[in-house]
């Protein structure tokens, strides 16, 4: 297996410290393992079953990254300001 050193600085290393109990090694095979995974996502839009387990693991999804659309967002927008109908009952949907 091979063995990468990252440089950080100082200040950083002091507050890694603090959390002695996270395996940074770990944190950064993820975070690698997500790049990979969304970079392939953004090209073929699916994911392999090994993809899609270690996703699950994480509760993590490729799309979880992508930014939302303009329109979408201008849509939602508009939509909070729409009166909105107040119903008592279930019922009060169907008249």
């Amino acid at each position: 297996m091979a063995t990468i050193t990252i440089p950080v600085t100082d200040d950083l290393y002091r507050r890694m410290e603090h959390f002695s109990w996270v395996k940074w090694s770990e944190v950064a095979r993820h975070s690698l393992r997500k790049r990979e995974i969304f970079e392939k996502y953004l090209r073929s839009g699916e994911l392999s079953d090994q993809d899609a387990e270690f996703c699950d693991k994480i509760d993590w999804h490729p799309v979880d990254e992508i930014s939302l659309k303009k329109d979408f967002v201008h849509k939602l927008e508009n939509s909070k300001k729409e009166t909105s109908l107040k119903v008592k009952d279930i019922s009060d949907i169907f008249e």
